[in-house]
This record gives structure tokens, C-alpha cells and sequence, in this order.
């Protein structure tokens, strides 16, 4: 065998909050990599609504990669949820109409950061909060209730509000090798066939293992 079957929207038989997030999605401008999980006791079908402000004629995406750990409630601010700052009032007086849609922002008005990307092997944390246009590099652990508004670095643990790096997992030149082997890209069988190396904390096993078949 080589594991689950990432198409399984329960892979633990009989533990139905565990789910294969992308088995879930629904919208269009919510990409999930294989195996990236969701846990939540009330269903992962859950999952989306906490994928907020995420209205589809602004274009911005959702993308997280492989083998990534979320937890309940982990919420993403997205793009919609931004006001206008540049005049004297932030209020959003055109979405009520009735005449106040002449102030209708233009093109540009509304900030806008970008699509909001998890890179892959990364663990969020309960109820961590993720701001609109952040980068999550691989590797990454986000801890509980933090409140990510920047960047977070690869292979780094972050917390806090806002979050802040409080180390990274590995020192820098191992950082580099693990994102240049990027086992999570392996096919299933290999990734079987390895798991002790990518699992154990021994980064030479894992270098060998990646230069054989």
C-alpha cells in the first residue's frame, strides 16, 4: 500500500472530521494540493466558510499546496474585505446604493494585496487568522490564534498578534536543501518508500534518499 487515496473525503474510516480538503471545495478560486488536510469536529465541509470576504469578480485565489495540517477555525481574510483609505472616511457608503453609489470606488481605490498562497507541509494552527495577499513558505508552523499580516518564511515557527517569527525549525543551509528536495512533490510510492527519512530528523537520510529512485 501507499497510503490514502488523496480523492477519499474520509481517510480515517470512522473519523469523519479529518478530511482531504480538496474534496470539499466548491468555489473556483480555491486551489488544494493533495493530501492537505482539514480537522473539525463540526465536518471539513466547513472549510469555506471561513474562507472570507472572497468574492469571485475580484479575481483574487486561495492556493495551498500538499500535505499541508489545518485546524478548526483557521480563517482566511480575503481581498473583499478591504475599505478604501484613501479619503477622509473608510466607510463603504456605495454598497448600500439609494444614491450613495455615486462615491463607487474606481479602479485601483481598494487595496488589493494579491492571491493569498500556503506553500506546501505547512501546519496552521486553531483558530490562527491569515490576512489577505500573505505568502506562507513551506515548511512553516502557524501557531494557535496567531494573526499572520506579513510574509512568513519557510520552515519557520510564527505567533502571535501580529505574528512574528519566533525561530526558524532548521538553520539556513538546510532550509535550502529540504526546499530543493521538495519530497512532497514525489509520487506516492516513493514518498512510502521514504517516509522514515522524511519523517526522522536525520537531513543526510533524506539527501540519499532523495538521489535514489
Amino acid at each position: 500500500m501507499n497510503g490514502p487515496n488523496p480523492d477519499d473525503r474520509e481517510p480515517m474510516k470512522g473519523f469523519p472530521q479529518v478530511g482531504f480538503l480538496k474534496n470539499f471545495i466548491t468555489r473556483e478560486n480555491i486551489i488544494v494540493g493533495d493530501y492537505s488536510y482539514y480537522d473539525d469536529p463540526a465536518g471539513p465541509e466547513r472549510f469555506e466558510s471561513n474562507v472570507l470576504y472572497h468574492f469571485p469578480f475580484l479575481g483574487d485565489r486561495l492556493v495551498i499546496g500538499r500535505f499541508c495540517a489545518i485546524a478548526r477555525d483557521v480563517t482566511f481574510i480575503m481581498n473583499g474585505a478591504n475599505h478604501k483609505v484613501s479619503g477622509l472616511s473608510t466607510y463603504p457608503f456605495q454598497i448600500f446604493g439609494q444614491g450613495w453609489e455615486k462615491v463607487m470606488p474606481g479602479d485601483g481605490d481598494l487595496p488589493f494585496k494579491g492571491d493569498t498562497e500556503i506553500g506546501d507541509d505547512v501546519w496552521i494552527g486553531f483558530e490562527a487568522m491569515i490576512m489577505p495577499g500573505v505568502t506562507v513558505g513551506s515548511g512553516a508552523i502557524i501557531a494557535s490564534r496567531s494573526v499572520v499580516t506579513q510574509d512568513v518564511p519557510p520552515y519557520s515557527v510564527v505567533g502571535g498578534n501580529p505574528a512574528r517569527v519566533l525561530r526558524y525549525r532548521f538553520d539556513d543551509e538546510t532550509i535550502a536543501e529540504l526546499l530543493e528536495i521538495a519530497w512532497w512533490d514525489w509520487e506516492a510510492e516513493r514518498i512510502t518508500r521514504h517516509l522514515e527519512s522524511i519523517v526522522g530528523g536525520d537531513i543526510t537520510a533524506l539527501r540519499e534518499a532523495a538521489s535514489s529512485p
